[in-house]
């Protein structure tokens, strides 16, 4: 390679915030690297999202045991990623739930994903070494699953494709908030390397059908307040669609991976070339909207060699 990767050399500390967003509700935020969520039901504890490492988890555990007590019996993880998946062990949760899709690609490219995202991005994989393996699911689900702590009532659901094809996002109706993972960010560039362009606006519309008050992301700050729900929203659809829309137009005309690169940096910088990670998934956003804009649907596994090989081509 001619350079690094944009996030091989973050070596910064981010500053950890842990929100309120709705009674019992908390969105754990470090400053565009990965969220999690923390639901607190009557006797016990759900958490979204594991983070990447154990060490990682538990700056969460932390924050979770400045607000309760109650043991933590519930993981929800939104999607397979590493980032999101393999600090599962330090919650000692006894269910842990992902949807039928994600669990089918943790096993078909899970270790790709680790060995990939490792690489890519090593601050966020701090402590790897306490990884205990791939993080499978206890429990897993098709379409829609409700999971009671107490009375407080949680709606898993898959509402499309968008980040991965097997997201899923977290519903607590008694205070009408949302936890969405990767589908919305905030002031961060989303990540669409394994994702379905064509696909993720109609799941934001899903998401925006359900009127939150509150959402945390699965990255940037909380979203308190219908107005900052309804910008996320819409800065996540233009960010998806502006990535998308050149790429197709030069694929149409049979241009290269490289064409389709700067079509998208000039169109795309403008408004995002500030946002979180932007340049740590700009090539792979564009290398996946280049495959389907050719008719690809499954997005194709990474791994460390592709990675490598599509940065070279980018950089030539």
């Amino acid at each position: 390679m001619s350079k690094q990767f944009a996030s091989a050399g973050d070596l910064t500390e981010k500053k950890i915030s842990f929100t309120e967003i709705g009674r019992d509700l908390w969105a754990f935020t470090a400053e565009g690297d990965p969220n999690s969520g923390v639901i607190i039901g009557d006797d016990s504890v759900m958490i979204i999202e594991a983070q990447a490492t154990p060490r990682l988890a538990s700056k969460v555990i932390e924050k979770v045991r400045e607000v309760t007590d109650k043991p933590i019996s519930h993981l929800v993880l939104t999607h397979y990623h590493a980032v999101r998946v393999l600090g599962a062990s330090a919650y000692n949760a006894p269910t842990i739930i992902m949807s039928d899709a994600a669990r089918g690609m943790v096993e078909e490219r899970g270790e790709e994903d680790w060995a990939s995202e490792f690489g890519r991005f090593p601050r966020l994989f701090q402590g790897h070494e306490s990884i205990p393996g791939l993080t499978y699911p206890t429990t897993t689900f098709s379409e829609r699953m409700t999971v009671y702590l107490g009375k407080r009532r949680v709606d898993l659901m898959h509402l499309g494709r968008a980040h991965t094809a097997g997201d899923i996002v977290a519903w607590v109706p008694d205070e009408e908030v949302m936890f969405t993972g990767d589908i919305v960010e905030y002031h961060s560039a989303c990540y669409c390397g394994d994702g379905h362009f064509n696909d993720w606006g109609d799941t934001l519309d899903m998401i925006r059908s359900f009127d939150p008050r509150a959402i945390a992301p699965g990255r940037g700050d909380a979203l308190i307040g219908h107005d900052m729900v309804e910008a996320a929203i819409a800065s996540t659809r233009d960010f998806v669609e502006s990535t998308y829309r050149p790429v197709a137009r030069v694929v149409a005309r049979g241009g290269s991976l490289k064409e389709a690169w700067d079509a998208v940096r000039a169109e795309c910088d403008p408004k995002f070339k500030d946002f979180a990670i932007y340049e740590h998934c700009l090539p792979f956003n564009v290398a996946r909207a280049y495959d389907e804009a050719r008719g690809i649907d499954t997005p194709r596994i990474w791994t460390a060699e592709r990675d490598r090989e599509m940065w070279a081509k980018l950089q030539g």
